[in-house]
Protein backbone atom coordinates (compact mmCIF):
# COMPACT_ATOMS: atom_id res chain seq x y z
CA UNK A 1 0.00 0.00 0.00
CA UNK A 2 2.97 2.08 0.63
CA UNK A 3 4.75 1.88 -2.41
CA UNK A 4 1.26 2.58 -4.30
CA UNK A 5 0.91 5.78 -2.48
CA UNK A 6 4.35 6.67 -3.04
CA UNK A 7 4.10 6.03 -6.86
CA UNK A 8 1.19 8.22 -6.89
CA UNK A 9 3.10 11.03 -5.06
CA UNK A 10 5.79 10.93 -7.57
CA UNK A 11 3.66 10.69 -10.79
CA UNK A 12 1.96 14.06 -9.59
CA UNK A 13 5.11 16.15 -8.79
CA UNK A 14 6.19 14.62 -12.12
CA UNK A 15 3.47 15.74 -13.82
CA UNK A 16 3.72 19.44 -11.58
CA UNK A 17 7.30 19.23 -12.40
CA UNK A 18 7.08 19.19 -16.33
CA UNK A 19 4.54 21.62 -16.63
CA UNK A 20 6.05 23.91 -14.61
CA UNK A 21 9.75 23.48 -15.96
CA UNK A 22 8.20 22.66 -19.52
CA UNK A 23 11.58 24.67 -21.76
CA UNK A 24 14.16 23.16 -19.59
CA UNK A 25 12.51 19.69 -19.60
CA UNK A 26 12.47 20.01 -23.49
CA UNK A 27 15.84 21.37 -23.44
CA UNK A 28 16.70 18.16 -21.02
CA UNK A 29 15.61 15.51 -23.33
CA UNK A 30 16.68 17.06 -26.68
CA UNK A 31 20.48 16.50 -24.96
CA UNK A 32 19.35 13.01 -23.72
CA UNK A 33 17.97 11.78 -26.98
CA UNK A 34 21.21 11.78 -29.19
CA UNK A 35 23.53 10.34 -26.35
CA UNK A 36 20.67 7.27 -25.65
CA UNK A 37 20.79 7.08 -29.52
CA UNK A 38 24.76 6.54 -29.51
CA UNK A 39 24.79 4.56 -26.77
CA UNK A 40 21.89 2.11 -27.90
CA UNK A 41 23.92 1.93 -31.30
CA UNK A 42 27.15 1.60 -29.98
CA UNK A 43 25.80 -1.61 -28.03
CA UNK A 44 24.14 -2.58 -30.90
CA UNK A 45 27.46 -2.98 -32.72
CA UNK A 46 28.99 -4.61 -29.83
CA UNK A 47 26.26 -7.32 -29.58
CA UNK A 48 26.49 -7.82 -33.55
CA UNK A 49 30.18 -8.46 -33.58
CA UNK A 50 30.19 -10.86 -30.83
CA UNK A 51 27.48 -12.51 -32.92
CA UNK A 52 29.58 -12.61 -35.84
CA UNK A 53 32.26 -13.49 -33.84
CA UNK A 54 30.46 -16.73 -32.68
CA UNK A 55 29.47 -17.71 -36.44
CA UNK A 56 33.04 -17.31 -36.90
CA UNK A 57 34.39 -19.83 -34.29
CA UNK A 58 31.19 -22.53 -35.80
CA UNK A 59 32.84 -22.35 -39.06
CA UNK A 60 36.29 -22.90 -37.78
CA UNK A 61 34.90 -25.49 -35.15
CA UNK A 62 36.22 -29.23 -36.39
CA UNK A 63 33.59 -31.62 -37.23
CA UNK A 64 33.17 -33.98 -34.58
CA UNK A 65 30.76 -36.52 -36.83
CA UNK A 66 34.04 -37.62 -38.83
CA UNK A 67 35.51 -39.67 -35.88
CA UNK A 68 33.01 -42.66 -35.26
CA UNK A 69 35.85 -45.03 -35.03
CA UNK A 70 36.45 -43.49 -31.68
CA UNK A 71 32.68 -43.23 -31.27
CA UNK A 72 32.51 -47.32 -31.26
CA UNK A 73 36.18 -48.13 -29.25
CA UNK A 74 34.68 -45.88 -26.53
CA UNK A 75 31.09 -47.37 -26.26
CA UNK A 76 33.10 -50.62 -26.43
CA UNK A 77 34.71 -49.63 -23.58
CA UNK A 78 31.80 -48.49 -21.34
CA UNK A 79 30.25 -51.88 -22.08
CA UNK A 80 33.61 -53.62 -21.30
CA UNK A 81 33.41 -51.51 -17.96
CA UNK A 82 29.74 -52.31 -16.85
CA UNK A 83 30.42 -55.57 -17.58
CA UNK A 84 33.15 -55.78 -14.96
CA UNK A 85 31.48 -54.05 -12.69
CA UNK A 86 28.39 -56.43 -13.01
CA UNK A 87 30.85 -59.38 -12.35
CA UNK A 88 32.75 -57.31 -9.03
CA UNK A 89 29.21 -57.09 -7.78
CA UNK A 90 28.50 -61.07 -8.32
CA UNK A 91 31.64 -61.66 -6.35
CA UNK A 92 30.78 -59.50 -3.68
CA UNK A 93 26.87 -60.97 -2.85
Amino acid sequence: MKTLIGGAVAAVLGLIGITAWWKPFLQLLAGAIPVILLLGGALAIYLGFDELKDTWKKDDAPDLTSGSDDTEQYKQEVDDLKKEIETLKAEKS
